[in-house]
């Protein structure tokens, strides 16, 4: 929780997956946080309301991967949780759609998939959340948090991360096609990216380029953004 920090003044935080309000509680000894909880399952709902009282209208009950979340949370906002680990990965990609919104993102979650999300280039660890998510945001990686913290313990390492919106307010490409381009190289990185990028169908030039000998991992975020451009300009 002292990852998060927040700007002086009103602000919307979004609390993912309260449970029983560990987090909650806390949340609310902040004056200026406007909080609003999604949380899925029912008992859990059910408990939240009795607990706080004062927050029974701004608990969402329902799968936060499918709600619209300028309806439901319109303007900026910040979003704190310990992320269900098996949908972790999907909640980041329906952050990066609400990437202008969501200015900062503290939560814990699998070690691997944190350490996926920080790494830089020339790792094997890095790959698709890595590029995408970096082009966004500046990425901490605040702690880890061992099984034993926990009951019952987890077979996995926890760790736990804070995302800061960066001052990018556009790629200077084709943000589909970026994000294409990332996705079609990671999906085939044993591969050059001459060979792993083959389904884009290319042009010659593109493909002579001495950026094409290397591999998906092997490339900053800038450079997939710079490959972008030139592929978008033909």
């Amino acid at each position: 929780m002292d990852g998060l920090v927040l700007p002086e003044g009103p602000v919307q935080v979004i609390e993912i997956g309260p449970g029983t309000g560990v987090l909650t509680q806390y949340l609310m000894t902040k004056p200026q946080v406007a909080l609003t909880l999604f949380e899925i399952d029912r008992e859990s709902v059910a408990y939240l309301k009795e607990q706080f009282p004062s927050l029974a209208s701004k608990i969402v009950e329902g799968d936060f991967l499918q709600m619209d979340l300028q309806k439901v949370v319109p303007g900026d906002f910040h979003i704190i949780g310990n992320f269900p680990y098996n949908i972790s990965s999907q909640i980041f990609f329906k952050v990066l759609e609400h990437r202008q919104q969501a200015k900062q993102i503290v939560c814990m979650l699998q070690k691997e998939v944190a350490d996926r999300i920080a790494e830089k280039e020339g790792s094997k660890t890095y790959g698709i959340l890595s590029v995408l998510l970096q082009a966004y945001y500046h990425i901490d990686y605040l702690f880890k948090v061992p099984p034993g913290v926990f009951f019952p313990p987890p077979k996995v390492m926890s760790a736990v991360i804070r995302l800061t919106r960066n001052n990018r307010v556009t790629l200077g490409c084709d943000e589909a096609l970026f994000k294409k381009v990332v996705k079609q190289s990671f999906q085939n990185r044993r591969k050059t990216l001459r060979n792993a990028l083959k389904p884009l169908n290319l042009k010659a030039t593109i493909l002579a380029l001495p950026l094409m000998d290397k591999r998906a991992e092997q490339l900053s975020v800038e450079q997939f953004i710079s490959l972008t451009q030139l592929i978008e300009q033909g």
